[in-house]
Parts: structure tokens; C-alpha cells; sequence
């Protein structure tokens, strides 16, 4: 299995290797640019992605500031689930903060996928309890965690994005200030 199908296989619970292969078939291989948009706010949202490749950045434009949401890193499905599930406007920015390998399904052929693996609707509901617990485990962290339990849970889990993402992203996707985030760092290095 290649990375793909391993993780269609993983992410969404097939079970046949068959239908890992026929699914990710359906997904054709594309390229992004650095700081190429793969999505923007207030678009149509027809594209579902498995990231091979590169870093990419979800984050929404306010008045006052940019509030990053996610990176996404090799191995990860990128969309805005709900508007590609919903066929809306996407309500957050993807952007690439490297040049990126995508496989990508547009939304016609996802819908496509009902038709061809049976249990494709439990399948999708598996995905999509997993995007939720991990939406879950996110809120708690930002709820419970000091700033410096949630700098050190980050580092933990992805120490690499620490050396490869400008700073600012990270602390704003961990709920605080570059100011805050410079300081637990100068404070963990000295």
C-alpha cells in the first residue's frame, strides 16, 4: 500500500485493501507552490485532500489579527470539512507554507464513493468522529492547559514544526501571543 491508500485504509476504517486501492484512485495527484492557496475564505469548498508532501497553514483573516487553526504536515487529510460536506463557502484560508505534494478528490467524485463501496456512509461517519475527537482533545487543551502545558504538549507532539513554521503560527494555534510563546521558549532554552 502507498501512503495514500494507507491512509484512507487507517483514517477511515476499510477494511479491504481492494477498496482502499479503488478509493484512492480517485484522487489525482496535484501540486501547490509556496504560499499558494489550496483553499480560500468565502470560496466554494469542491476539494478533499491527503498531503504527501510539504506543510500547509488553515488559519481565518479577523479585523484585528490572523488566528491559525491548523498545520497540516505529511499524512494528513486537508479540507474545510464542513463546506465540502455541506458543498458551501469555505470559511478559513489553506495555504501552503511549503511547496506541496497533494492527492486531491473533488466533491462529485467523493459523492461517487456512496455508489461504489457499500459501507461507504459508516466509513465517513468513522472519519468524521475522528475529525471530532481531535477537535474535542484540541478544545480541552486550550480550556485546561496553562500556556506553558500547551507549548510543551505542542513541542512534544510536533517538536519538528518548531524549526520549519514562522513562530507566530504556532503560538496562535495554541491560543496565545508571540510575545507569551517567545517567552515559555527563551525560558525552556536557557
Amino acid at each position: 500500500m502507498n501512503a495514500l491508500e494507507n491512509s484512507i485504509h487507517q483514517f477511515f476504517g476499510i477494511e479491504k485493501v481492494e477498496d482502499s486501492k479503488l478509493v484512492a484512485g480517485l484522487f489525482k495527484r496535484e501540486t501547490l507552490a509556496k504560499n499558494d492557496f489550496f483553499l480560500q475564505a468565502d470560496k466554494k469548498c469542491d476539494k478533499f485532500s491527503f498531503l504527501e508532501s510539504g506543510i500547509i497553514r488553515q488559519f481565518v483573516e479577523l479585523p484585528k489579527k490572523e488566528v491559525t487553526q491548523w498545520i497540516g504536515t505529511p499524512g494528513y487529510f486537508i479540507t474545510d470539512l464542513s463546506a465540502f460536506l455541506y458543498n458551501t463557502k469555505t470559511r478559513w484560508n489553506i495555504q501552503a507554507l511549503t511547496d506541496c505534494n497533494l492527492y486531491t478528490i473533488n466533491y462529485e467524485e467523493y459523492v461517487m464513493l456512496n455508489k461504489m463501496i457499500p459501507k461507504w456512509i459508516e466509513l465517513e461517519k468513522l472519519f468524521i468522529s475522528k475529525c471530532f475527537i481531535t477537535l474535542e482533545n484540541r478544545i480541552l487543551n486550550l480550556l485546561s492547559l496553562s500556556s506553558e502545558e500547551r507549548y510543551n504538549y505542542l513541542f512534544d507532539e510536533q517538536r519538528d514544526l518548531f524549526n520549519q513554521v514562522p513562530l507566530q503560527y504556532l503560538a496562535s494555534m495554541i491560543g496565545m501571543t508571540p510575545e507569551t510563546f517567545s517567552r515559555i521558549r527563551g525560558k525552556k532554552t536557557s
